[in-house]
């Protein structure tokens, strides 16, 4: 990615904001879909007829789309700048939602959200993008951690909100009006959401070779790898808690269903608090490990606790979701670790790689929850039980342990201390 500087013109400053804060819009308007999911779920599978498997799988297909085209959205963005790609992205996200709303069948909640997939995956990687072209490379850990804050602090107020809607609109009406908050949105961006200079591709290649030749340099860096398998494994538990499971999970545990949902609000209102504090914490130790083992250490605690503690009320419950999320913001670290060993030129590349990893993870976290839960329920462990949630939730459990291993084993990148 080259680093323009902002724009010279009047109002540069203003238009900066409009841009980045459209795009961020755009994370936020998809995000919020997503993490509804959580709250709907149990509406549209009694509405379709699906198992509870079949839950677990919608979810899990958008994640893996999603995944599988992150690796090409930065080399994208480097290549085409944030205009030309996620203005297209948005109408995609606004036709899958409506898809989503009308659909009658197993197949077609699935093609849904494949079309869903495609757009969104440019998103977040792309309000990184904005950010660091119209402020500076400087300040991009800030400001992706931004937009995860964002992303997150709306992802909270939207589950309950939705929680309200819900009991006076059916999911699909519901959808519907979502479906054309985004035909809005894409009128916002097509008035604010610009480039703060023309976007030139790099070279002489052919297209497809030059996004092929930015993934491959970036590729080749191990350290990438590794900040990608530890942030994927965090960000994979969070996928499964904030997106399908959470809800259920506090549900075992006894509260009833509307604080079930508060609480796995909490978990993105945690997240958002992190995301302001784990890149300030970086910057002002200097040290990308330190934040990341810490953050990663109060998930592996607040995640033991709501699976193996006995049930001592619905706010500890609510608390340990909080300290969860908060955690959870060390994740946004990996970002921060992988753009520290490459050029800046190849910092749009390395995160669509992290985040690419980290929703191809975080599909299997999601999934294998409903099929642990299917597996017990065979076995005679009885269905909604505090058993069979420990059954089911041991990949998660498991993962964030090996994030912690992998954290803990890696090199500090910290721009100055000689180690890229």
């Amino acid at each position: 990615m080259q680093a323009p500087a902002l724009s010279p013109l009047p109002g540069g400053r203003r238009r900066a904001w409009l841009a980045w804060a459209t795009a961020v819009a755009f994370v936020v308007y998809y995000f919020s879909f997503q993490t509804g999911y959580s709250i709907v779920n149990a509406s549209v599978q009694k509405d379709v007829g699906l198992s509870i498997a079949q839950v677990g799988v919608i979810a899990a297909v958008y994640t893996w789309m999603f995944a599988a085209c992150q690796f090409l959205s930065g080399p994208l963005l480097d290549r085409l700048g944030a205009r030309r790609v996620l203005l297209p992205a948005i109408v995609l996200v606004t036709l899958g939602i409506g898809m989503f709303a009308s659909a009658q069948s197993f197949a077609m909640l699935l093609l849904s959200q494949l079309v869903i997939a495609l757009g969104a995956c440019t998103g977040f990687v792309g309000a990184g993008y904005v950010g660091g072209s119209w402020f500076g490379w400087a300040r991009f850990s800030f400001m992706f951690g931004l937009v995860q804050f964002s992303a997150s602090l709306f992802s909270a107020f939207n589950q309950n909100l939705l929680g309200v809607a819900l009991e006076a609109l059916a999911w699909r009406p519901l959808f519907a009006r979502v479906c054309g908050m985004g035909v809005l949105l894409l009128l916002a961006a097509v008035l604010w959401l610009r480039d703060p200079a023309p976007v030139t591709s790099h070279g002489h290649a052919p297209f497809l070779a030059g996004v092929l030749q930015s993934l491959a340099s970036v590729a080749r860096r191990g350290h990438v790898w590794v900040a990608a398998a530890f942030g994927a494994l965090c960000f994979g538990a969070m996928l499964a808690l904030g997106v399908v499971w959470g809800p259920k999970l506090l549900m075992v545990r006894g509260l009833p269903a509307d604080m079930a949902n508060l609480g796995a609000s909490m978990l993105w209102l945690g997240l958002a608090a992190g995301c302001f504090v784990a890149p300030w914490a970086s910057d002002h130790w200097r040290r990308r490990k330190g934040p990341v083992l810490v953050g990663i250490a109060l998930q592996l605690v607040a995640l033991a606790s709501l699976l193996y503690l006995p049930p001592q009320g619905a706010w500890l419950d609510i608390a340990l979701c909080l300290l969860f999320g908060f955690g959870n913001a060390a994740h946004m670290l990996a970002f921060s670790t992988a753009a520290d060993v490459v050029e800046p030129a190849r910092i749009g590349t390395s995160a669509a790689i992290v985040n690419g990893l980290m929703f191809i993870v975080g599909g299997l976290m999601i999934s294998r929850p409903g099929m642990r839960a299917s597996v017990a329920a065979d076995a005679g462990v009885a269905t909604g039980s505090l058993a069979m949630a420990q059954f089911a939730a041991r990949p998660l459990l498991l993962g964030i342990g090996i994030a912690w291993v992998i954290a803990a084993l890696m090199r500090e990148t910290y721009p100055g201390h000689g180690t890229h």
